[in-house]
Parts: structure tokens; sequence; C-alpha cells
């Protein structure tokens, strides 16, 4: 009897922790059926999202197909609606095969929107796609150009929510306007801690839309994550784009990316894409790796020369979370390959958002003077979304 009761006891604390632990486990937005699909009834609808748009194995337009929601159109962002695309590569219209339904361009208009025909066929806009927390990662650009044309033509939009693996933190220089671009839209720094769902809000509350847009009161909904604050260290199921592959590369992305403007190769190519960084000529270094066209990656930086340079896969996760936006390996390159006027490109003030920084890495600053120069401004900007958060900090 002894031996049942302490076996009872063993089954019911298990049972308790994984309560505890079912109820810290995350929900995002688009598992949050009974909140949106009612909201959706009656509308004709359409969808921004990609292979990230996933509620367990189904993806959110499946479900939303098996409750009756009558969804007419398909936008797809950087990547294409199946992630397959290289980063910049062009992404036609045309047809989704799993369900039959048409995927508009997104710029399919005289303007930088979709055409007036494609906006007629839908009552609301859907958002539902993973995005990494970064300024210059264009899955949020995507959003704020459809909620530009949806306020032009009056309609509705609601972001299903998910978390931003990046939430932890801000860091990183307030984009200056006169950068803004595709890789840039919004006076945001480089790592700005906001979900998608925050950053409709706060773009429609802070007037950031082009041409004072505004989504019209009531028609913005966000259906929030359950479980989630920003201090959560989500993990993403799945990949958001083809070289982004692990978290670590997420995680470095805020120190990595700026290789994108100049002519090191970051590993695009190889099995370390954005965990590594090298160049034919630089010296000093034993780490080598070789750029090959791969999907996703059909024209790397570098293609097919041996590259030296550093591996920074051995680096932890927590490390690479503390370093934030980090200029430590861009200026390591900087000093090692002495091009001077020949390393940086004009993209360069379009990913880092500043015209100052190129100016002070030449000027010989460290990592840590430049990353001191922005600091009031993430305490500033800190301050400014706070009204528009969704969850705790």
């Amino acid at each position: 009897m002894r031996i049942f009761k302490g076996l009872f006891f063993a089954v019911f604390m298990a049972l308790v922790a994984m309560s505890a632990y079912a109820e810290k486990t995350v929900e995002v937005g688009a598992a949050q059926v009974k909140e949106y699909v009612p909201l959706l009834k009656g509308k004709r609808v359409a969808i921004l999202s990609n292979h990230t748009g996933m509620v367990g194995d189904k993806h959110t337009l499946d479900i939303m197909l098996e409750n009756g929601i009558n969804v007419t159109t398909i936008f797809s962002p950087e990547h294409g609606f199946r992630g397959k695309a290289d980063a910049g590569e062009h992404v036609s219209s045309g047809v989704d095969p799993q369900t039959g339904i048409p995927i508009a361009s997104l710029y399919d208009g005289k303007s930088s929107m979709p055409s007036k025909k494609t906006m007629a066929k839908f009552d609301i806009l859907v958002v539902d796609i993973q995005d990494v927390g970064l300024r210059y990662y264009t899955y949020y650009v995507t959003m704020m150009k459809l909620m530009e044309a949806a306020a032009t033509y009056g309609k509705e939009v609601m972001v299903l929510d998910r978390p931003n693996p990046n939430g932890m933190y801000v860091d990183g220089p307030i984009l200056d306007m006169k950068y803004k671009s595709g890789v840039g839209y919004a006076p945001i720094p480089v790592v700005h801690g906001l979900t998608m769902g925050e950053i409709a809000i706060m773009a429609n509350g802070e007037g950031w839309l082009k041409d004072n847009l505004k989504i019209a009161d009531g028609k913005l909904h966000v259906i929030k994550c359950k479980n989630y604050t920003h201090q959560t260290r989500y993990r993403l199921p799945i990949a958001p784009s083809p070289n982004l592959r692990d978290m670590l590369a997420i995680y470095l992305y805020p120190a990595t990316c700026y290789f994108e403007a100049t002519p090191v190769s970051l590993g695009r190519g190889t099995d370390k894409p954005f965990l590594c960084y090298g160049h034919p000529n630089m010296k000093g270094y034993d780490y080598k790796f070789t750029p090959r066209s791969v999907d996703g990656a059909k024209f790397p930086p570098q293609l097919d020369r041996e590259c030296y340079g550093v591996d920074l896969s051995n680096i932890t996760e927590d490390e690479a979370i503390a370093m934030g936006v980090n200029l430590e390996f861009v200026i390591d390159a900087y000093k090692n390959l002495n091009l001077d006027d020949h390393f940086f490109r004009g993209f360069f003030e379009l990913l880092i958002g500043d015209g100052d920084i190129r100016k002070m890495i030449k000027q010989g600053k460290t990592a840590a003077e430049i990353k001191a120069t922005w600091a009031d401004d993430v305490e500033s900007f800190k301050q400014q979304r706070r009204p528009y958060l969704l969850y705790a900090e």
C-alpha cells in the first residue's frame, strides 16, 4: 500500500510538473483560432505569410480554410511563400499548388504597393509570419507597406502575433530616415525588441506609415501570443529564411549582417551562413571556407574562392545575445584587408542606419566606443515604445 501511495504521489507530481510546463509554453497568435475566426467570418481574406506561418504541423492558411474562412489572396514576402528564394530575389505571382489560391505580387501596381485590382479582392489582411527582430530583416517592411495599402483602400488589418527571438533587449542606432529603404523602413534601432503586432500598432500610432496614412480606429487587430514576455527565450521551430538556420545565427545576426555591405563573405554558400566571415586576401587566419552555389544562396559573395577568416560557430548563445549590435567583427576585417575606401559600400549605411558609423570605424574608434554613441537613443526609444507593448518587458 505504501508503495502504491508513493507511486501515486510520483505520478501526481509529474502531472503537476507537466501542467506547469504547459502553462509556460508559448502559444502563437495563429493558435488562438477561437479568437480570430469569428472576426474573419463573412469577410474576404488576404494572408501575408510564408513557410513560417505554422501551428504545429498545419499552416495557418489551412486552418483558416478548415474553419470556413474565405481566403481569396496570398501575399508572399522575400524568399517566397514556401521560403525557397534567395535574399532579394524576385518572387513572381502565381498560384499556391496546395490550395489553388492566387499568390499576388506585392508590387503589381504603379507604386510600391499592390494594384487597385488586387486590393479589391479582399476586405481584411491577415499577417502571420515569423520575424527575427532586426530592423533590416524585411518581413516587417512588407507588413508596413501592405498596411499603407490597406489604409489607402480602407481595409482592415489583423496580425496573428509571434514572439520576437531577439525581443530580450534593444540595441543599435535609430534609423536616420534619410536612409529609409527596403532594409530599414521605420525610425527604430537595429534591435528594436518588438513583435510584429507591436510594430504594427506602433507604426500606426506614431505616424510611420507614408503620407500620414493610418489604419482607421477599430480596423487594426492583434491576436496576442499566450505565455510570452519580452524576456522569454523563444526558440524558432522553423528557420525563418534559408540562411538563418539556427538560433545562434539569429542571435549573431545583429553583429554579422553588415558584412553584406562589404566584399567579405559571411558564410553564404557554406554550412555556416552568418556563423563565420572571411575573404581570400585576409591574412593571419587558419580557418578557411569556400562559398558554393546552393539553394538559398545561388550567387554568394566570393563564390568558389577559398576564404580565410573567423569561425563564430563556437560562440555560445548567451555570449551572442550579450554582445548585441557588435561591430568588432567588421572592424577586424576592415583593418585586416586594409582596403580603405573600397571596403564599405553604400549599402552599409542602409543596414546600420546612420551616416557616422563608417566614419568612426575609419577613425579607429573601437566597437565599444561606437556602441556608446547610441546608448541615449536606445533609452529614449524604450520609453517611446512602452505604450505600444503588448507583453511585459
